[in-house]
């Protein structure tokens, strides 16, 4: 899906700068207050908000004790709604979960390049990061040939991770979990799902 406005350039949500990747005001902290940890991120990055760079670690380390229980070749049931590049588009992001409902109603397949390119990769990145930590089930993220310290560093994620926290931290954490994601998809033992296709040196699931 391409082409769905979200703010000019150089903004965030509500007109925020893209330089910077402040928490939530006071009002909206205490108003969270009695969700839990999980659902206050999700709903901060909901909003196109940045996550502080200590809940950014625990995620990604959360993320990666799930991830890290599924094969590379995941087996997804039907239906399933799956989606192709996200590159970044924040706001497309948010625009195909208003066509095809949130989690946990729909479950989704998603087939990589969540960053690079886009203004809003952290963001769109951490939040669907967050959704797989929330409903694991629901959620199937594959790694796209932009999930990859080099090519980050060259595409634009790299430099949005020094922006917006100031340091490549951040974009260490995400990259780690990169090496956790699954690499290809069964859906209904009949479709086979991945980003770019096959090497003609592979013949077989199993390899």
């Amino acid at each position: 899906m391409a082409g769905i406005e979200g703010p000019a350039a150089g903004e965030g949500a509500g007109g925020a700068a893209l330089g910077s990747c402040e928490g939530p005001g006071e009002n909206a902290t205490k108003a969270a207050s009695s969700m839990s940890l999980l659902d206050r991120q999700i709903e901060q990055l909901r909003r196109c908000e940045c996550i502080p760079e200590r809940e950014v670690k625990a995620l990604c380390a959360k993320a990666k004790e799930i991830l890290v229980e599924e094969s590379n070749v995941q087996r997804v049931d039907v239906p399933v709604t799956i989606c192709g590049d996200i590159h970044g588009q924040f706001y497309d992001l948010l625009e195909l979960f208003r066509v095809g409902n949130f989690l946990p109603e729909t479950s989704y397949l998603f087939l990589g390049d969540f960053v690079d390119r886009g203004y809003f990769s952290v963001e769109t990145f951490l939040f669907l990061l967050a959704l797989k930590v929330r409903y694991p089930d629901r959620i199937t993220l594959i790694r796209g040939n932009h999930e990859s310290r080099q090519i980050t560093q060259v595409y634009g994620f790299y430099d949005e991770c020094l922006r917006k926290y100031g340091s490549s931290t951040v974009w260490r954490y995400c990259t780690e979990v990169f090496d956790y994601l699954a690499l290809a998809a069964i859906i209904d033992d009949r479709l086979f799902a991945l980003h770019g296709g096959l090497s003609p040196a592979i013949s077989s699931v199993d390899e």
